[in-house]
């Protein structure tokens, strides 16, 4: 497991990462996914997204994966949840999972038009420097909580293009037997994409705190639940991060609080069969009764009733 992905997870050890098989086995059992897989599907896989997407036939709960996953469309559209966002990818674009990241399709696109490139792999499969922390961290939107959306350029295109349509080629003919190459393309690829990422800069001082204080969330919302415990991080009143937030997101402080700890409670929902009550100390809350009530709140239904709905338990 890479540094990045320890320090996610860090304060939550019980938190169940899906790998690669289970993750198909469960989502997408189908036979034709399991013979597209060769070798070690955890050190890395492609497959085409029109062959993958056609397997895909229900929703898919908010979920953790141990590795990096990216999806890249020639085709179509495709959207997806990454942590408590929605993002849309159109033709020349890429979608950005990293690894540890929370993602979900709990609202299924049965679109039939999508086709690109899907490619997953971990940070050991990275040769030389590269598969060592923390020099993956020089491919910023590997990085946890960056923009996970990638335009790429005329000239990125038709470098990706080709690049995937190798790696595709050589690792539907022979899966990881030819190691190197496959190694060799992919940190081509990657280098091209970092080339092209350009993560937006805040604006203004206020949105620079505001998504500051968003990251520090996603880092810290198992054991800081107040917004006084942000304020006292940024060093800023509670009153005026509030203020800033809201100005900025449309969203207050708490709000984001409340949402991180309940995308948390619903992988743990949806990857363990651990009770609710536990589910609540997992992410922090000791009263069960106030737990089932936050998430009832926020999502219309009860913990229980949410794996029922999901067809978890």
């Amino acid at each position: 497991m890479s540094l990045i992905l320890r320090l996610i997870m860090k304060g939550n050890s019980k938190i169940k990462l899906y790998d690669t098989r289970t993750f198909t086995a469960k989502f997408m059992p189908a036979a034709e996914i399991r013979e597209m897989l060769k070798g070690d599907p955890d050190r890395f896989f492609i497959v085409r997204v029109e062959e993958m997407h056609r397997h895909v036939d229900r929703p898919v709960p908010p979920s953790r994966a141990t590795n990096h996953t990216i999806m890249y469309l020639t085709a179509g559209k495709l959207f997806m949840k990454v942590g408590s966002e929605t993002y849309t990818i159109h033709k020349d674009e890429m979608l950005i999972v990293a690894a540890g990241q929370i993602f979900s399709f709990e609202e299924y696109n049965t679109t039939k038009f999508n086709r690109g490139f899907l490619f997953h792999f971990n940070d050991t499969f990275l040769p030389g420097k590269f598969g060592k922390a923390p020099f993956v961290q020089e491919f910023g939107f590997l990085k946890p909580f960056s923009e996970p959306r990638l335009q790429l350029d005329k000239e990125g295109t038709r470098y990706a293009g080709q690049l995937l349509k190798r790696l595709h080629a050589d690792y539907s003919r022979n899966g990881l037997a030819n190691g190197a190459l496959l190694q060799s393309y992919l940190l081509a690829l990657l280098c091209e994409m970092a080339r092209m990422y350009q993560p937006q800069s805040p604006a203004t001082a206020s949105a620079a705190l505001a998504g500051e204080f968003r990251r520090l969330v996603q880092e810290y919302h198992n054991t800081k639940q107040q917004v006084t415990d942000y304020a006292a991080l940024l060093h800023v009143t509670a009153n005026h991060l509030n203020k800033v937030v809201k100005a900025a997101t449309g969203k207050s402080p708490t709000r984001f609080i409340d949402e991180a700890i309940l995308l948390e409670a619903k992988v743990l929902l949806g990857q363990t069969t651990l009770p609710v009550g536990e589910v609540a100390a997992a992410v922090g809350i000791e009263d069960a009764s106030y737990f089932s009530r936050l998430f009832k709140k926020y999502e219309g239904m009860t913990p229980v009733g949410y794996r029922k709905k999901m067809g978890l338990r």
